[in-house]
């Protein structure tokens, strides 16, 4: 198993620096590849920003299939398991996602029920999680990953103690929905409130009124004219690019006000978790709203039962099935990482989906901008094996609640 407990940081994460780096130190675009690698190192994603309700949907994802996946925040990894696959393999080149999905999936297989899951997943402020750690999780977990929940920090906090305070206010995403929150209570916007919102109607009127407002104020109109400004969401220089390129001016502003449009105002409160998470940073309460999809009753038993189908690998997409014999994977989830790819990185890494790809086989992943990244970027030898599915992405990228992307993508494997 690869020993990611070490904090040494971004500068000693080849798999990382590979992924990202593109550019010479010293030019403007190199610079700014190393300050989102650095900012990258640590956690990121406490939550994945990908609707896996639209995934499943893409993949009609069933019994019997063979799945890899990117982990983020493992959410999603966890709500496929619903549908039973044979076998799921998560890869991530950031160790403390990969540590973060280990626990969850011990959190499954060992918590005593299902009440116990939500406690720790889905609730803050619960001091028991910590006591249900040490008691029903730790003694499951693999030495690497026991290491790093209970590394202490410098006031002797261990890491796992963020879960019983809010790990989704934690993590690189976590802190930019804090710094977002700020910006707009400095404003005079106190952007909870939507929360309020009883029907669509006053959903998207807080947001007309209030919210909206926002993105014409000079301060934050300056910010968001900085690529560093989106590094919090996740965003690397080449996702800004794109996302610029979608305005007349190159400001990502409206870019920006159009996806937190779709956000607050084309989902009920009720049935959009993300919102709940971006807006009010937390889940919601049973009276308020629903859980995200792993985390609802009706798929604990399958969810708990198939959690040994899953392994968890600090890797790159790439690098992983290069180790897998042909025609042996039948779904792929690429997430937004093709954003980042140059050429050379896409079409090595297609030459190993096109390799590994069962008959009938499926890849989906999501785009910043809206059109599919791979379109005319990959040999023509690979992208003939593939047929675009475009009128049924389109139709799913409509209802994807977490509305952060431009586009939503399915490919199939031509028989």
């Amino acid at each position: 198993m690869t020993d990611f407990a070490s904090e040494a940081g971004y500068l000693k994460n080849e798999k990382l620096k590979s992924a990202l780096l593109q550019h010479k130190a010293l030019s403007a675009k190199g610079f700014s590849e190393r300050m989102f690698g650095l900012l990258f190192s640590g956690l990121v994603y406490p939550q994945i920003w990908e609707d896996p309700d639209v995934d499943m949907a893409a993949m009609e994802l069933g019994e019997g299939h063979n799945v890899v996946t990117i982990a983020s925040g493992g959410c999603n990894m966890l709500a496929y398991l619903s549908r039973s696959p044979a076998k799921i393999d998560v890869v991530d080149l950031n160790p403390h996602h990969v540590a973060l999905n280990r626990l969850k999936l011990t959190a499954f297989r060992h918590l005593p029920a299902h009440s116990d899951v939500v406690r720790l997943l889905g609730q803050h402020n619960v001091d028991a999680n910590i006591s249900a750690f040490d008691n029903f999780i730790a003694p499951h977990l693999d030495d690497t990953t026991r290491a790093y929940w209970q590394k202490r920090s410098i006031g002797g906090r261990r890491r796992i103690d963020v879960f019983k305070r809010n790990i989704y206010r934690t993590g690189l995403l976590g802190r930019f929905i804090g710094v977002g929150h700020l910006l707009a209570r400095l404003h005079g916007v106190d952007l909870t409130k939507i929360a309020e919102a009883k029907s669509l109607r006053e959903q998207r009127q807080f947001f007309e009124d209030r919210i909206a407002p926002l993105f014409d104020k000079p301060f934050i109109k300056f910010l968001t004219s900085r690529k560093s400004s989106l590094f919090g969401l996740g965003i690397p220089p080449q996702q800004y690019d794109e996302l610029a390129s979608l305005a007349d001016d190159g400001s990502i502003a409206p870019v920006l006000r159009q996806r937190l449009e779709k956000l607050a105002c084309h989902f009920p409160l009720r049935d959009n978790y993300f919102a709940w998470q971006a807006f009010a940073r937390r889940y919601p309460q049973p009276h308020e709203g629903s859980l995200p999809t792993y985390l609802r009753e009706e798929h604990y038993p399958a969810i708990r039962d198939n959690a040994e189908r899953v392994s968890v690998h600090h890797a790159s997409f790439t690098e992983l099935l290069n180790q897998k014999p042909a025609a042996a994977v039948d779904r792929y989830i690429l997430l937004d990482a093709q954003d980042w790819m140059n050429d050379e990185q896409l079409n090595d890494l297609w030459t190993e989906i096109t390799r590994t790809a069962a008959p009938g086989a499926r890849v989906i992943f999501r785009t910043a901008a809206e059109k599919s990244v791979i379109e005319g970027r990959l040999s023509q030898a690979i992208a003939d094996q593939w047929t675009y599915q475009k009128d049924r992405s389109e139709a799913l990228n409509v209802q994807d609640r977490s509305a952060i992307y431009g586009g939503f993508h399915i490919y199939s494997k031509n028989t």
